[in-house]
């Protein structure tokens, strides 16, 4: 993985979403996604989640190290997870009740690169968890994302663009924190 690609496409897509929609678009491998971009930002969101779980509760003994791993498994599954379920609801929501025929590829192009602030903001709050009030406000920057990809990669009509830029950021959104907060409740019944 070149890291120095994966820098560049996340401030294009922070910075110019219209125009990182645009290059991603011209991808001929529809399923680059995978392995340049969501894989590499859900490694390094639970790189910094391990760290930043090591900082706050001190290095001291194998039960830091545990809370620490338990917490880097819980955000990459998490956010994994959440992936392959936000990709899975807009393309149901697209081709079932939008009527859309858009491919499973460029669905999960949509949602692997809109999640970009959410990987960014997972790493920041990992580190410095006292920014949570202004991460909650810059998730929101999702919405905008999701609405430039869906007329520039997937080319939906303007009567059906603000629906699904809604449900959609709402699926992006909201399925990482639905399975953390599943699998917090059975890492703790479990233990």
């Amino acid at each position: 993985m070149n890291y120095k690609e994966l820098y560049q496409k996340v401030y294009v897509l922070i910075s110019s979403p219209a125009s990182a929609w645009e290059e991603i678009r011209l991808e001929e491998d529809k399923r680059k996604v995978f392995s340049a971009f969501v894989y590499p930002m859900i490694g390094l969101c639970g790189l910094s989640v391990f760290l930043g779980s090591l900082f706050s509760r001190g290095w001291g003994g194998p039960e830091s190290f545990r809370y620490a791993m338990t917490q880097c498994c819980a955000i990459a599954v998490a956010l994994f997870g959440g992936y392959f379920m936000a990709a899975n609801l807009i393309h149901h929501y697209s081709s079932r009740m939008l009527n859309l025929a858009v491919e499973k590829n460029q669905i999960l192009q949509l949602a692997g690169y809109s999640m970009v602030v959410i990987f960014c903001l997972r790493i920041i709050l990992a580190l410095m968890p006292d920014f949570q009030i202004i991460a909650l406000l810059l998730q929101f920057y999702t919405v905008y994302i999701v609405w430039e990809g869906s007329a520039r990669l997937l080319q939906i009509n303007e009567a059906d663009r603000l629906k699904f830029t809604l449900v959609s950021s709402v699926a992006l959104l909201c399925s990482p924190v639905i399975i953390e907060w599943i699998f917090d409740k059975l890492t703790f019944f479990l233990n």
